[in-house]
C-alpha cells in the first residue's frame, strides 16, 4: 500500500510502541488519529507526530464509536489501524495473598484482546465501504501480540490469555476480510528474535 495521504487510526498512540508507530507513520506522509484513554499524553503525542489526538478507551463500544467519527471527520475514512493499547498487570494465580483478583484478569483481557477486537470491527466495517486501491487492498489491520502468546512466564497469566488471543483472533479475522482484500495481521515484537535465537543454538550444537 502507498501510505502517503492516506488515514490511520492507532489505539494506544500515546506511549510506547503506539506512539512510536504514530510517529512513523506519519513521517511516512500519514494522517494519524492518536486514540488513548490518557488524553493529555496523547495530545502530547499528537504534536509530535503532527497528528489529531482523541480520548477514547477501547473497551467502550460508544467510545471508539464515537472516536471513529471523529477522525473520519477530519482526515476522511482510515485504510490502516494499528492496536497498540494494552496493559500488563502481573500477577500470580495463585499469590502470597490468596487467589488474583478476577477484576485484575478481567481488565486485562478487556484492554488487550476485546479492546483490540472493538478497534478492528469498526475499522473493518469502514474498510468495507471503501474502493479498492490500485493494488487490489481496501485498508490494513494490524494488532499487537507477544512472544507472551508463546512463551507465558510466572505472573503473565492474563497478558499471555490476552496475546494469545489477539493471535487467534487475527487469523479468523483475515478469513473473514472483505473482498477485494483488506489484510489483518499480529505481530509478535519479541517472537520472531526469538526464533532465530533458537535456531542459532540449535546450529551450534550440530
Amino acid at each position: 500500500m502507498n501510505l502517503e495521504g492516506q488515514a490511520a487510526i492507532v489505539s494506544g498512540g500515546a506511549s510506547g510502541l503506539g506512539r512510536a508507530t504514530a510517529v512513523a507513520l506519519a513521517a511516512s506522509g500519514v494522517e494519524v488519529a492518536i486514540l488513548d484513554i490518557n488524553q493529555d499524553a496523547a495530545i502530547d503525542a499528537a504534536r509530535e507526530a503532527g497528528g489529531f489526538a482523541i480520548a477514547c478507551d477501547v473497551t467502550d463500544a460508544a467510545s471508539v464509536e464515537a472516536a471513529f467519527v471523529a477522525a473520519r471527520e477530519r482526515h476522511g475514512p482510515a485504510r490502516i489501524a494499528v492496536n497498540c493499547a494494552g496493559v500488563g498487570t502481573a500477577g500470580r494465580i495463585v499469590g502470597r495473598d490468596g487467589p488474583l483478583p478476577l477484576d485484575a484478569f478481567r481488565r486485562v483481557i478487556e484492554v488487550n484482546l476485546i479492546g483490540s477486537f472493538n478497534v478492528m470491527r469498526l475499522a473493518a466495517a469502514e474498510m468495507s465501504t471503501l474502493d479498492p486501491l490500485a493494488d487490489g487492498e481496501r485498508g490494513i489491520i494490524v494488532s499487537t501480540a507477544s512472544v507472551a502468546a508463546y512463551e507465558g512466564q510466572i505472573g503473565q497469566a492474563a497478558y499471555s490469555a490476552s496475546k494469545g488471543g489477539i493471535v487467534s483472533l487475527t487469523l479468523p479475522a483475515a478469513r473473514a476480510r472483505p473482498r477485494p482484500r483488506g489484510r489483518r495481521r499480529a505481530n509478535a515484537p519479541r517472537a520472531r528474535a526469538l526464533r532465530r535465537a533458537r535456531r542459532s543454538d540449535r546450529a551450534r550444537h550440530l
